[in-house]
């Protein structure tokens, strides 16, 4: 199965974006990076035995959707590396509300009894508690030269990208990939929009002033499958909370490496 990446030119903004169709999956990546060698290899090593691995003694320790993290140093050509790119049901994911219709609903921890209200969801149900965690995360303080929104909207998520740029598939999540090319795209700022579990799409946008590289990565999986992502490198962490899973994925600590990692089929790389 190809995996293919879309490229497409809006408010003078390259959106990096990874749009489901029919037998295709096109993934973005992200990599937060910075060049440091200590014992990567072997933490590679563990990585992997923890991804393939059946017994419980490993696959514990370790969500597999999770591995999408690792070092700038492995995004060599003919590297290989685990990698989960999760699968994406096109009419299973939330459906995107115009600015107008979103606007008029509450989106705020306060009005919580409201929102649940709002969808005829319980209190305490998994959905309710998808809604807060959402909403708390939205409404957490930003790190140090960080800025971010949740976009409850996608004219939302592009008009806070402007304020910072300027004017079926393959069951197999996860698997082995060579790296068979790698294009870095020059870009002087990046905003990275990941969606969040809500009834309809939210976007949590976030910019950081910290420098950060955007690649095109082409790779090919275990089994065959062809994936154009990209990967974002981002080269200074020291900023970013101790409990960031990144740390506990690569087993590092905050601001001693850089962290590398790929982006879901629905989530967006924006570069002027």
């Amino acid at each position: 199965m190809d995996v293919k990446l879309a490229i497409c030119t809006l408010l003078h903004l390259i959106l990096l974006a990874a749009c489901n169709g029919s037998g295709t999956m096109e993934s973005d990546g992200k990599i937060i990076g910075g060049a440091k060698t200590h014992n990567h290899n072997a933490r590679q090593n563990m990585r992997i035995e923890q991804v393939h691995s059946h017994s419980s003694s490993h696959m514990h320790h370790m969500d597999p959707s999770l591995i999408v993290f690792f070092f700038v140093e492995d995004l060599k050509q003919g590297n290989t590396i685990p990698i989960y790119f999760p699968k994406r049901e096109s009419d299973a994911s939330p459906r995107s509300l115009p600015k107008e219709e979103a606007d008029l609903i509450p989106f705020s921890s306060e009005k919580l009894d409201h929102i649940l209200q709002f969808f005829s969801f319980p209190e305490g149900s998994p959905q309710a508690i998808a809604i807060e965690d959402t909403l708390r995360q939205c409404e957490t303080k930003h790190i140090k030269g960080e800025t971010k929104t949740c976009a409850t909207s996608l004219e939302s998520m592009f008009d806070f990208t402007k304020t910072i740029l300027g004017s079926k598939e393959n069951n197999t999540l996860l698997q082995k990939y060579t790296i068979m090319g790698i294009r870095e795209i020059p870009a002087n700022k990046m905003v990275a929009c990941h969606t969040m579990p809500y009834p309809y799409a939210v976007f949590y946008c976030h910019y950081q002033e910290s420098e950060s590289r955007v690649y095109q990565v082409s790779l090919v999986g275990e089994n065959g499958d062809k994936v154009e992502a990209v990967a974002v490198c981002h080269m200074d962490t020291s900023q970013w909370s101790r409990n960031h899973v990144s740390f506990q994925v690569l087993g590092i600590e905050p601001g001693s490496f850089p962290v590398c990692h790929f982006f879901p089929a629905d989530n967006f790389v924006l570069v002027p």
